[in-house]
């Protein structure tokens, strides 16, 4: 108990809660902006994290993860064009409410419903992550294998439009993250005489690259369109209008409640994404209403579901990170990175290495959907106003950031180059459909997947049939072979239509 009141106070200090508050600030206009994202925000402010303490630093992060998933839906309603894609199903009704003069009152109950889904999935992380840890920890080297094939399976399988594409860049991934110094040999690989690559290639310039840098190449091939211009905000309509009362809340309650569970379950899948618990909420609450037929005319039912489900993930992706220390998309992904860089390894670990600094960070998470109801309320027209910021100032400052967060994480002209090298790359795989989210995770997860084979066939004397006599791990080796059958049969199918 005296560790969890200390992880709590330390959250409570003036300087966490500033950060706090300026991550979920910037993520929510970063959101709100087509074209940029949250994971791209993300992996732009990892290298400012090494001057922060571990706690500040994930609590930041945190944050602006938060309020980004949340500013989609902003430029969704006003717009109808997704800040984010896990908004897309937020356009259905937020823009005809809009176009009928109530895009304030859509907003907040986006809002609304987005923190409540939020707070759901905390609540769960919280009371779940340390008995799933307690089990994990029990695990042994070929468990630990077995779960982290299963995961990319997973990962390869849902984030790409082809099965084979997926797995080939997971594999991309983790043969990259073999440069540098072979853990066994002490020896360099792959390193082809270059010195700066004996330290291995640094997460946060992949990262930078793929998500920012390539992501303003991408955009700015296509052109601008003019047509669409953000709905006007009418701030003369009786209060009724522009507010979502007490009651509209609870009407929408039980939707709320439904969405938030289906996105705390799908969270806690590696590889299933906020865009598919979005389009599971929507659709359940469309299956469950009593007026069906509303949706998609400006029906408040929809935006809650559909926002209460895309941001109830947020929190419950961490339980896989927290617990095995596997990422389930590509911010938890980053977080790694965060974590490494002060001296954290995520998995079931941590919770008795630096239980303080978990608790300390559950208490930043409940204090952030704080911070996202006050801002987020506080700033909705603010919000709407960015959106009028023409591309020609936000990309040229954007590029700008990129080049001094890749200096700044490497600390040579050396990481800005491999980040332009690894933008070129990105650009070239979305041309490919092939998918860098899964690069990054197989990236991230390569250290784990080497030690675990390594430990594996150390133990079992180089037979890997020890896999098979281990039931936890025989489980998930046919768990992972049924779910690729069956994932390998439905694209087929879905192919012959």
């Amino acid at each position: 108990m005296e560790m969890i009141l200390t992880g709590f106070a330390d959250a409570f200090t003036l300087v966490n809660l500033g950060f706090i508050a300026l991550g979920v600030a910037s993520g929510v206009t970063v959101g709100a902006v087509p074209g940029l994202n949250g994971p791209m925000a993300i992996a732009l402010c990892v290298p400012v994290t090494f001057y922060m303490s571990p706690l500040m630093a994930i609590a930041f992060l945190v944050g602006m993860n938060k309020g980004s998933t949340f500013g989609g839906s902003i430029s969704a309603i006003l717009l109808n064009t997704p800040g984010t894609p896990e908004a897309v199903a937020t356009t259905f009704d937020g823009y005809p409410l809009a176009q009928q003069g109530k895009a304030l009152k859509a907003m907040k109950m986006a809002l609304y419903s987005s923190v409540s889904g939020d707070t759901f999935s905390d609540l769960v992380l919280i009371f779940v992550a340390a008995p799933i840890a307690g089990v994990a920890i029990k695990m042994g080297p070929p468990e630990v294998l077995s779960v982290t094939i299963f995961a990319l399976a997973l990962i390869a399988a849902l984030e790409s439009v082809s099965l084979l594409k997926g797995l080939i860049a997971a594999l991309l991934g983790i043969l990259t993250n073999c440069v540098g110094i072979d853990p066994l040999a002490a020896s360099p690989r792959l390193t082809f005489g270059i010195v700066d690559l004996q330290a291995g290639i640094p997460l946060a310039a992949i990262a930078i690259g793929f998500l920012a840098l390539s992501e303003v190449w991408a955009q700015l091939e296509r052109p601008q369109d003019q047509a669409k211009s953000a709905v006007r905000l009418d701030l003369n309509l009786p209060k009724e209008e522009r507010r979502v009362s007490f009651r509209e809340y609870l009407a929408v309650g039980r939707t709320i409640l439904r969405s938030s569970m289906i996105g705390t379950a799908v969270g806690t899948l590696p590889g299933l994404g906020v865009t598919i618990a979005a389009f599971l909420g929507y659709g359940a609450a469309k299956r469950a209403s009593k007026n069906p037929e509303e949706f998609g005319r400006g029906s408040l039912e929809g935006i809650a579901a559909a926002e209460a489900a895309n941001n109830a993930v947020v929190g419950s992706n961490l339980i896989p990170l927290f617990t095995l220390g596997i990422p389930g998309n590509v911010v938890a992904a980053l977080l790694i990175g965060a974590f490494i860089i002060h001296g954290v390894t995520p998995g079931p670990m941590m919770f008795s290495e630096n239980g303080q600094l978990i608790y300390g960070i559950y208490a930043a998470m409940l204090i952030a959907n704080l911070f996202n109801l006050v801002i987020g309320n506080m700033g909705l027209r603010f919000f709407a106003w960015v959106l009028s910021a023409p591309r020609d100032i936000i990309y040229p400052v954007i590029i700008l950031i990129c080049i001094t967060g890749a200096f700044i994480s490497g600390g040579s002209i050396f990481a800005a180059l491999v980040m332009v090298i690894f933008a070129a790359s990105g650009y070239l795989m979305r041309k490919l459909q092939l998918s860098f989210v899964n690069f990054i995770i197989g990236f991230v997860l390569g250290p784990m997947v080497e030690l675990s084979i390594q430990q594996t066939l150390t133990m079992s004397q180089n037979n890997p049939i020890i896999l098979v006599k281990r039931p936890i791990a025989l489980g998930f080796l046919v768990a992972t072979a049924v779910f690729l059958w069956r994932v390998s049969r439905s694209k087929k199918r879905i192919a012959k239509l």
